[in-house]
């Protein structure tokens, strides 16, 4: 018994000495979360598809490319006028076709669908692990609320039932914020990539 309850105590001291790192970290992600909603705001504002000039566009590259002319596909890149990660793709692209080094292009839009999954990755992050802490915050406190509760301490019980709670949402807050802007990213992202392939497509001389 003596050595169940010492296990017990140190269990019960350990997490306790979580709560303040856990919430600390829970202010931290609620604080990221509204970060995140202003930089998503401002990438909305900047999102720009034109299909008519998407599409005009590639078939000039493309005739370009036909006649081995890729100086003047590298110019019609540049006149891209699309979303940052489209017109980004354009300018390396360009980049690549004005020295000749076609068969590059395909190395370079691999590159582009590993910095989408990277830009995903923090929101992913987010709304997987911020309501998990939200949930550490929940129970850590629960164990000395009972123990005020064994003691008649009404204070102390009502002291961490406020932290409890308070932790659950910033928690859920922080990771409804998270799943939101990685879902509406993907979608924008996924767009972005087609119009990346259909650009490739057309420097590749494909009908």
């Amino acid at each position: 018994m003596a050595i169940d309850s010492s296990l017990f105590q140190i269990m019960y001291t350990v997490s306790s000495s979580l709560l303040y790192p856990v919430i600390i970290l829970l202010l931290l992600a609620v604080v990221s979360s509204l970060a995140l909603i202003g930089e998503f705001i401002s990438e909305y504002s900047k999102r720009h598809r034109n299909v008519t000039q998407l599409e005009d566009v590639g078939k000039r590259v493309q005739d370009s490319v036909k006649s081995s002319d890729f100086d003047f596909a590298a110019t019609h890149l540049g006149e891209l006028k699309q979303n940052s990660l489209v017109m980004s793709f354009a300018r390396d692209a360009a980049a690549h076709l004005g020295s000749s080094a076609a068969t590059s292009i395909d190395w370079l839009s691999e590159e582009y669908e590993v910095r989408m999954t990277k830009n995903l990755e923090y929101t992913k992050i987010l709304s997987t692990v911020a309501p998990m802490i939200g949930l550490m915050g929940t129970l850590i406190p629960l164990g000395p609320a009972l123990i005020g509760l064994a003691e008649g301490n009404i204070l102390q019980l009502a002291h961490n039932l406020m932290v409890a709670f308070a932790t659950t949402v910033l928690g859920l807050f922080a990771g409804i914020v998270g799943y939101v802007l990685t879902v509406v990213r993907k979608r924008w992202y996924w767009q972005d990539m087609a119009d990346i392939n259909y650009l490739l497509e057309c420097m590749e001389g494909e009908e």
